[in-house]
Parts: C-alpha cells; structure tokens; sequence
C-alpha cells in the first residue's frame, strides 16, 4: 500500500490543482442524491488533508475546494427539490431509496431547520436531506441561513484532524515530512475505519432489511 501511496503523493505535490479539484468534486458529488450515499467524499478529504503539514497542499485551498463543492452540491440538490416539490421524491432513481427518503423526511420532521445543519455530519441522510428540504417548500433564505454555517463547520472538521495528526507525528514522534511515514499512517487509518465503517452499514441495514420481511410475512 506504501508503495501506491509514495507515488501519489508525489504526484499531488507536482499537481496540487488535480487534488484541489478532486477535493471540490468530493464534495460536490457527496452533497447529490443517491450519488452522494456512494461517493466516499468525506473519506477523500480526510485523506487528502495529511499532505498539508507536508506542503503538498495549503490549508486554505483544501477548505476552499471543499467548501465551494459543499455548496455547490447542497445548493443543486436543494434548488431541483424546490423546483419539483414532492414530485422529485417519487421519481427514478430516489425511488429505489425508499428507507432512506423516509428517513430524511423523518430527520427534517423531527429537527426542522436545523435537520439542514445536523445532516452535514450524518452520512448517507447528508446527500439526501438537501433534496427533501426543498421538495418540502423550505425557503431559500431559510435554508441558506442554515446550510452555509453547517458547510463551514464541516469543513474544518473533516480537514484539520488529518493536518493535527500527520503535524503531531511529525513532532512528537520523530517523523520526518519527506518520508511521509505520518501521511501513509494517518490515510491508511482513514481508509480502514471508512471500509470497517461501510461493512457495519451494510450489515446493519441488510438486518433490517431482513427484519422487514419476516414483519412483512402473512402469519400461517
């Protein structure tokens, strides 16, 4: 793994404006329906931030690019839920998702206008709440009043525990930036807790799942 990881980072640190991009699509791509339950966009920018303390990256164009792509993607989803009302929840593909759907509007039920801000940290309801706000005929200076500050929050909590773990390992544990141990330790960790996290998902949702056919079966 080391051995992919040392050529991407160089490679990043002779094309930062492709990590930038990357970054901004991340997310962008995170914030839209069905996509953004898919789209590990949170687990590319926790990745990626290890490459500040280094140089590779600035602090302030990683929160850039995932602050513009953030409201980019909110905005786009909320803006088609506005414009269709509830008719964009009834339509391919979100009606493959029905649990999810119900959840959002269960979550925006329960918080109101703060739903729009809670759901920047709770993956996967985070790319479907934006869609369920607008088709709700939530106002847009409401939403925006809400979303903006959660997108501003979000960012620096996705990218500043990479840049304080990769620096204190470098400080207090001797690590020198150009070996990039503390990068490979801190992104292979983000990968691991992502894929160990994704599991844990499916299984719990796959239990449901099957919970709800044994409900659903007619008693003999």
């Amino acid at each position: 793994m080391t051995s992919f990881l040392d050529p991407l980072i160089s490679f990043v640190s002779a094309h930062p404006w492709l990590a930038y991009l990357t970054l901004f699509l991340a997310a962008l791509l995170e914030a839209v329906p069905v996509v953004g339950s898919v789209i590990p966009g949170s687990t590319v920018i926790l990745a990626l931030s290890a490459l500040v303390p280094g140089g590779e990256l600035t602090l302030q164009w990683v929160l850039l690019a995932a602050i513009l792509g953030a409201v980019l993607g909110d905005g786009s989803a909320y803006w088609i839920g506005h414009r269709q009302q509830r008719e964009i929840l009834n339509t391919w593909p979100l009606t493959n998702y029905p649990r999810v759907i119900s959840e959002s509007e269960s979550f925006f039920h329960r918080f109101g206008t703060w739903a729009v801000f809670f759901a920047r940290f709770v993956p996967p309801i985070r790319a479907f709440v934006p869609v369920t706000a607008g088709a709700l005929a939530m106002p847009p200076a409401k939403f925006y009043a809400v979303n903006i500050p959660a997108i501003l929050v979000w960012a620096p909590a996705h990218v500043l525990p990479g840049v304080l773990a990769v620096s204190a390992l470098h400080e207090y544990a001797g690590l020198h930036h150009h070996g990039h141990v503390g990068k490979h330790i801190w992104m292979l960790t983000v990968v691991g807790v992502a894929i160990a996290g994704g599991l844990g998902v499916w299984y719990y949702r796959r239990r449901q799942n099957g919970a709800d056919v044994e409900v659903s079966k007619p008693q003999a």
